[in-house]
């Protein structure tokens, strides 16, 4: 009978993989490194599949023993058919992932956009069991915020009722993965903050951060780079 699942978290820059026992208890993790860029999104899709396979074999179990794989990823995604329609920061564009995964391993896979699911595993089980309002903001390659009203998760439209990484601060901004200029995700996220500490020591400006990179303070090979 199976009683393990495998959930997976697909950023921009990874895919960390975990499986869970009937219990809700983290078992075993594998992480892998992703190369999200242009339109290569066949190698996103093989780094997936590569690391569940890791993680069933070092694991030692069998697909047979998996009851299901669940995943969250960024972007706007139809939870029903699976499907990632549009992700700023993954080469994906329409893109059936739920399709190709349960073909390659005959379980039942289910993916949503990563900051729902994240917020409302917190809700559920975490940090926020038991309250009635809650926002989570997460802040990483993106930038977005998940919520609870009145006890339930809040989507809105095509699961883009929380985006503000994608809320135009400036028309006249860097440019963000989304096509947009001025993104909060532009200005605030882990890349763009990056982005912003490359161009102002480019320009000759010294800052604290450029100077604590220097230092070994830091380990961020984006703001070494």
């Amino acid at each position: 009978m199976a009683k393990y699942y495998i959930c997976l978290d697909i950023g921009g820059t990874k895919v960390l993989g975990v499986i869970f026992n009937s219990k809700r208890e983290i078992v075993y993790r594998v992480k892998k490194k992703t190369k999200a860029s242009g339109d290569d999104s066949q190698n996103i899709e093989n780094t997936i599949i590569s690391l569940v396979e890791q993680l069933i074999s070092e694991y030692k179990i069998s697909i047979k023993d998996v009851a299901a794989i669940a995943a969250g990823a960024p972007g706007v995604i139809n939870i029903e058919k699976g499907i990632v329609l549009f992700s700023p920061n993954l080469p994906w564009r329409n893109y059936e992932i739920k399709k190709a995964i349960e073909k390659k391993f005959k379980v039942p896979f289910f993916i949503g956009n990563d900051v729902n699911v994240g917020v409302y595993g917190e809700w559920k089980y975490g940090a926020a069991k038991g309250l009635t309002q809650v926002v989570g903001l997460f802040v990483g390659t993106g930038m977005g915020a998940g919520l609870i009203v009145d006890g339930k998760l809040f989507t809105g439209h095509l699961d883009k009722g929380a985006e503000c990484g994608h809320m135009v601060l400036d028309p006249e901004g860097p440019k963000c993965n989304c096509g947009q200029r001025g993104c909060l995700e532009a200005f605030s996220s882990k890349q763009g903050i990056s982005d912003y500490i490359r161009t102002q020591a480019g320009r000759g400006r010294s800052t604290s951060m450029a100077m604590a990179v220097e230092k070994g303070v830091f380990k961020s090979k984006a703001l070494k780079a």
